[in-house]
């Protein structure tokens, strides 16, 4: 077994570093971490793949391992910890299709107006019956998620619970202070969040 010492990396650097072994055939890898994001997100790519993973606490934090026994099988898995909707049409450009939320408002002539078009938006998207496959949210876009967002909060689990997985950019909570208020979504990282752009077969920015 491999063992990649990524103490002190934040992610998304746990995560190429893992990525990179693995598709390099590596069957049977360990991932050394200190931080709780980078061992959720080694587990979605571990489960992504089709593998065994366990976690096991050490000495500085949790050793995060990969077996390619094909228990899983490749499933895609929502944030909740479902398994994401197969219904999602699929083209030759990918599947089903993601929406990019990178402000708290549509617009920007009347901040108002655009926060009222943006809740409009979600609410939109989780009553239409076409759930987007992910929804991914960076930069100001987080704020829409914290404690207090009551509307946008109610909208966002309900396409969760339509199967949509919602990605939600650590470095941005970070950056406003805001971690420990997300209330709905999945601590998430630039990797994971480029890579639901590129499997779609479509990307709709807000």
């Amino acid at each position: 077994m491999k063992i990649i010492d990524a103490f002190g990396k934040q992610c998304p650097l746990p995560l190429v570093m893992a990525k990179k072994e693995l598709d390099a055939g590596c069957q049977e890898l360990a991932v050394q971490v200190d931080n709780e994001t980078a061992v959720k997100n080694l587990s979605r790519l571990a489960e992504k793949k089709g593998m065994d993973v366990s976690v096991d606490v050490i000495e500085g934090g949790w050793l995060v391992s990969f077996a390619d026994e094909g228990g899983f099988g490749v499933q895609e898995l929502t944030a909740n910890g479902s398994v994401a909707s197969s219904g999602a049409a699929c083209g030759p450009l990918g599947c089903g299709y993601a929406v990019f939320v990178n402000g708290d408002s549509i617009g920007t002539n009347d901040g108002e107006l655009g926060g009222s078009l943006m809740k409009m938006a979600l609410y939109t998207l989780s009553e239409a019956g076409d759930p987007p496959a992910s929804l991914l949210f960076m930069n100001e876009g987080v704020k829409l998620l914290v404690e207090g967002q009551d509307q946008n909060i109610e909208s966002v689990s309900k396409l969760i619970s339509q199967g949509t997985e919602v990605l939600v950019c650590g470095t941005c909570l970070d950056f406003y202070g805001l971690k420990d208020k997300l209330a709905v979504g999945e601590v998430s990282n630039m990797y994971d969040i480029l890579e639901r752009m590129r499997e779609a077969a479509k990307v709709i920015a807000l």
